[in-house]
């Protein structure tokens, strides 16, 4: 599956968690849940944890390895390869920020067995 868009803001609770993420419109409602994503950004490619976010149709994607500043909108395209875990909610904060780490190593997991 692949997605295109331009980077929007959102509401930056990902940068507020030490995860900031890109988001593009998502206009697919069957999409759900945490997933293994290559991102194509400026011609390079890179590894992501990507989120769909149902409730605000976004897809909200981690650049690992991004460093090259504010992503406002650039054109992206997003493939997804592999769903990591469903949508789920959490108590607060700390809990949140736990999973996405633990998300983020099983993403780059995938990529080490993938590449």
């Amino acid at each position: 599956m692949h997605y295109r868009g331009i980077v929007q803001k959102g509401e930056r609770r990902g940068e507020k968690l030490g995860f900031p993420t890109a988001n593009i419109p998502l206009e697919d409602v069957t999409l759900n849940g945490i997933y293994a994503a290559r991102v194509m950004l400026d011609g390079k490619e890179y590894h992501a944890a990507a989120y769909a976010d149902t409730r605000r149709n976004l897809l909200e994607v981690h650049l690992g390895k991004y460093s090259g500043g504010d992503l406002y909108g650039k054109d992206i395209e997003v493939e997804i390869l592999k769903k990591i875990r469903d949508y789920a909610k959490f108590e607060d904060d700390e809990a949140l920020r736990a999973q996405i780490q633990e998300d983020i190593y099983d993403v780059r997991d995938y990529f080490r067995s993938h590449v």
